[in-house]
């Protein structure tokens, strides 16, 4: 699938070769992860393991983003564990344009499930702009003193 941004034409693809270790490192990189202490091997680990399905956002340039989802991940639908867009190429629409992706990949979902950490304002307001719910609170839950908000989007009718 494709898409069009101001970082140039999106393409979406199942992710192949040494997208795994890319992807691992742009995670272990960056927050919300570092907050949470998620070092590249525990998010290689993740990337690799086969009930997830890691996918690439790319532009001729190269790699943009990643994402990383469990199709059955919350009462059985789609649930995105990560999306992550290089630092250079946030704010430009490259998460919009692969949240829609996404929420779009398993062709039979009728729901779309995410968590967002309280310690990450700017994540928030993307999914709440995209049509999320909040459904709840869930305290100290991937870190002491921080919530982890549990966010819900219906995809099909």
């Amino acid at each position: 699938m494709e898409s069009s941004g101001d970082s140039g034409t999106l393409h979406f693809r199942l992710a192949a070769g040494d997208d795994f270790e890319w992807a691992a490192q742009l995670m272990a990189s960056m927050d919300p992860w570092r907050k949470l202490g998620r070092d590249f091997h525990q998010r290689l680990s993740l990337c690799r393991h086969p009930e997830y399905t890691l996918l690439i956002a790319e532009t001729a340039a190269g790699r943009l983003a990643c994402a990383l989802m469990h199709q059955r991940g919350v009462a059985g639908s789609p649930y995105l564990a990560s999306l992550a867009v290089l630092p250079e190429h946030q704010a430009r629409g490259v998460g919009s344009a692969f949240l829609e992706f996404c929420e779009s990949y398993f062709e039979n979902a009728r729901f779309f499930f995410l968590c967002v950490g309280s310690f990450n304002p700017r994540a928030r307001a993307l999914y709440e702009r995209k049509g999320y719910t909040l459904l709840g609170e869930l305290p100290d839950y991937a870190m002491k003193g921080a919530s982890e908000f549990l966010y819900v989007k219906r995809v099909a009718p």
